[in-house]
């Protein structure tokens, strides 16, 4: 293998590093909190649950339920207590993310 042929092969390999690089950095991670709700709420379509999916809500419908738990209008098990325990910004964001995920 030649000089040429090494130094196209290493742009190459940088490029596809660089290239994955960017689309994982894409992908925001899981603010404080939301990775826990995958214990009930399951993310794939194909689960067979009563829980209710958070995968792809709006933010705006997520944000009501939980403060609804949180104030206590809305009747629960855990999620009462759950949303207790997280403040508004917490609640915001875990929402956000919810809402963009697919």
């Amino acid at each position: 293998m030649g000089a040429m042929q090494v130094a196209r092969l290493v742009a190459v390999v940088a490029g596809g590093v660089a290239w994955a690089t960017a689309a994982l950095s894409a992908a925001p991670a899981p603010p404080p909190g939301a990775s826990s709700c995958s214990g009930c709420h399951a993310a794939k379509a194909e689960v067979d649950t009563a829980v209710p999916r958070l995968t792809g809500r709006a933010a705006a419908a997520i944000v009501a339920e939980m403060q609804a738990f949180k104030a206590g209008r809305r009747p629960a098990t855990v999620m009462d207590r759950i949303a207790k325990g997280l403040t508004d910004a917490e609640i915001d964001a875990i929402a956000a993310w919810y809402a963009q995920q697919k």
